[in-house]
C-alpha cells in the first residue's frame, strides 16, 4: 500500500534547533534590552528568508530537555553530536558568524552533563 506523501523542495542547507522554553524562563534574553528570543535575533543577522526559502532554517522547539540556568539550549542539525549553551546576554552576532560560516562540525565547546548550572531530565 503507498502512502500519498509529497515532497517538497526548501532551499535549507541545514537547520538549528532552539528551545522554545529555555527561551521562555529566561524572556527573550539577547539583543539591546535583552528581550528578543534568539531564533529571532539569529534570522535577523544571518539575514535569513522565512521558511523553506531560507537558506537555513531556524525552528523553535519545544522543551529539549538540557534546561541550562540562565541560557537557551541549541542544536545544530549539521552537528547533531554536539549541543550548544547559549548564556543570556551572549554575543550573538559572534555566534552568528560561526554557524554562518561553519560547514563541518563546531569548534564551540560542547556541553558535557554535570557542568555548573545544567541537569539533565
Amino acid at each position: 500500500m503507498a502512502t500519498n506523501l509529497k515532497r517538497v523542495p526548501n532551499h535549507w542547507q541545514g537547520a538549528l534547533l532552539v528551545c522554545g522554553k529555555c527561551t521562555k524562563k529566561i524572556d527573550g534574553g539577547f539583543g539591546k534590552k535583552g528581550r528578543t528570543p534568539l531564533a529571532k535575533l539569529l534570522r535577523k543577522i544571518l539575514g535569513l528568508k522565512t521558511g523553506r526559502k531560507a537558506r537555513l532554517g531556524i525552528v523553535e522547539t519545544r522543551c529539549l530537555g538540557l534546561c541550562p540556568r540562565g541560557a537557551v539550549a541549541m542544536v545544530d542539525a549539521r552537528a547533531p553530536v554536539e549541543w550548544l549553551v547559549v548564556r543570556q546576554g551572549s554575543d550573538v552576532a559572534e555566534l552568528a558568524a560561526r554557524l554562518d560560516r561553519r560547514a563541518e562540525p563546531t569548534s564551540l565547546v560542547p556541553v558535557i552533563p554535570g557542568q555548573a548550572g545544567i541537569r539533565i531530565r
